[in-house]
């Protein structure tokens, strides 16, 4: 396989790394800068694994000074950074350049201010999702996105990545739970966009920053909102015949007005895996399987269980169970949480795929999916968010054997292609990365791209942070604004050029 086309290594600054090394431990000091090949191994991929590339060096900042001194020496000397978080990016976003500097934002782990009266958190970008959580927990409060990597994935990438999870249905993605960040730019500019307070005036910078995948700058603060857990919350497991049965009775249960705290689904190869990794009681015996929480008083919860117990039935569920305890709860969730290593237990490789469509295509696009399996020879077990139409197909494979590993990447093409053809996006939460980079021009025209790459020369005009990921081809901010001359004339000449 040969693998994603980057940017061409800039031979100057190859031939400099001596140099870089040096000037990086005089802003970094002590053990915060790592060069030795085999200490860099570490660092060549992210979730990613398939795509793998050594950096020039990784630096390891703790300060937000010393990232805006790496950023604006990088800068006045032409040398590309790549961002990266813990690491745990699925799309690829954090692969390093042969050529960039690897900017590691691990040191930056301390929760800055816990504050109960605005029902805010302020941490540095290497804190955990879940650490966020585990802070705030003791008064009664949560952070509310919950990706299944929140034990490791860390908020500065969630940031990145606009990243969602179980609970993101009826809480909102990460652009709705984040309050206000402090970002360095390329130049080494130190900003700061919202905050505590809950809108501000002006463009919308916050959301931008949110999702440009380390694009436009690198984040060191993060301020959140948090959440005072609900009344009670109580899970059922709904089983199905089929996951087209199971993916009418998520549209419907959405159309009925029910908006649940979360509603996953798996099918019959996850829900084995997840049983046999967690032992959480799933039924075996079904085709797909619906996890659904409702969360809120008590009274509402009962009545919302009958609600959905009527609706399932209507869809041919045939096995239906309700949580009696917390500890019940979360071990409903445990399977789903741990369905993707889960997965890793039953194949030697698994391509985990990221999109999103309309929740009433579900039907439509899962029998399409079995249908590209049978075309790829290779199986697939479906996790996903159901009540957002995020999917999660793992494509199963061996990558010992040969081909296997470029069947599974135009399986997973093509499932993204359906997601576009049937109204859907490329990606839900993952980024676009490397993985969808090429895939960009399924779903934007020409137009649409070159409008979100000057956004991307308004913020670094030399394409140095994070290049080759997310825009299919790199064009130079200098070529973005040249008119198109043909035959020694400009388009309309008899139009005032200013």
């Amino acid at each position: 396989m040969s693998g994603p086309v980057m940017p061409a290594a800039d031979q100057a600054t190859l031939s400099r790394r001596a140099e870089i090394v040096a000037d990086m431990r005089i802003i970094v000091p002590g053990e915060g800068v790592v060069e030795a090949e085999h200490a860099m191994r570490a660092f060549e991929s992210d979730g990613l694994t398939a795509y793998r590339q050594l950096p020039l060096v990784v630096v390891l900042p703790e300060t937000t000074a010393q990232v805006s001194r790496i950023l604006k020496y990088c800068n006045e000397r032409n040398i590309r950074v790549v961002p990266r978080g813990s690491g745990t990016s699925l799309s690829g976003g954090a692969l390093p350049l042969a050529d960039a500097v690897l900017l590691v934002m691990s040191r930056f782990n301390r929760i800055l201010d816990i504050d109960f009266a605005n029902r805010t958190v302020t941490a540095q970008p290497g804190v955990t999702n879940l650490g966020i959580t585990k802070a705030v927990e003791e008064e009664g409060f949560y952070y509310a996105p919950d990706p299944s990597s929140q034990i490791a994935c860390s908020i500065g990438g969630n940031v990145a990545e606009n990243s969602g999870g179980v609970h993101c249905l009826k809480y909102g993605l990460t652009a709705n739970n984040v309050l206000g960040l402090e970002v360095v730019l390329i130049d080494g500019e130190v900003i700061r966009l919202g905050g505590k307070h809950l809108d501000a005036e002006g463009y919308d910078l916050l959301g931008l920053m949110t999702g440009s995948e380390g694009l436009l700058g690198v984040v060191t603060e993060v301020t959140v909102r948090i959440l005072q857990k609900p009344e009670a919350a109580r899970a059922m497991l709904v089983g199905f015949p089929s996951s087209e049965q199971a993916g009418q009775c998520v549209a419907d249960i959405i159309g009925a007005g029910i908006i649940p705290g979360g509603m996953e689904m798996m099918d019959r190869p996850a829900i084995h895996a997840a049983e046999a990794f967690v032992h959480a009681g799933y039924p075996l015996d079904v085709e797909a399987l619906l996890i659904v929480e409702l969360d809120g008083p008590v009274a509402e919860i009962d009545h919302l269980i009958g609600e959905v117990e009527r609706l399932a039935a209507q869809n041919g569920a045939t096995t239906s169970r309700i949580s009696t305890s917390d500890a019940e709860r979360t071990v409903f969730w445990a399977g789903r949480k741990a369905a993707f290593p889960a997965v890793g237990r039953i194949s030697p490789d698994y391509y985990c795929m990221d999109g999103t469509i309309p929740r009433k295509e579900l039907p439509t696009v899962l029998a399409r999916m079995r249908e590209l399996s049978v075309k790829y020879g290779l199986e697939v077990a479906n996790v996903f968010h159901a009540g957002d139409g995020n999917l999660h197909p793992l494509i199963l494979y061996d990558a010992n054997k040969p081909g296997q590993l470029d069947r599974a990447e135009a399986f997973g093409s093509d499932i993204l292609r359906l997601c576009v053809e049937v109204g859907g996006v490329l990606t839900g939460e993952h980024g676009v990365g490397v993985e969808k980079r090429d895939l960009m021009p399924e779903m934007f025209t020409e137009i649409d791209l070159n409008q979100q790459i000057r956004v991307k020369c308004a913020f670094d005009p030399e394409h140095l942070l994070n290049p080759g990921k997310v825009f299919p081809q790199l064009h130079r901010c200098a070529e973005m604004g040249r008119m198109h001359i043909s035959r020694g004339q400009v388009a309309f000449p008899d139009i005032p050029r200013f």
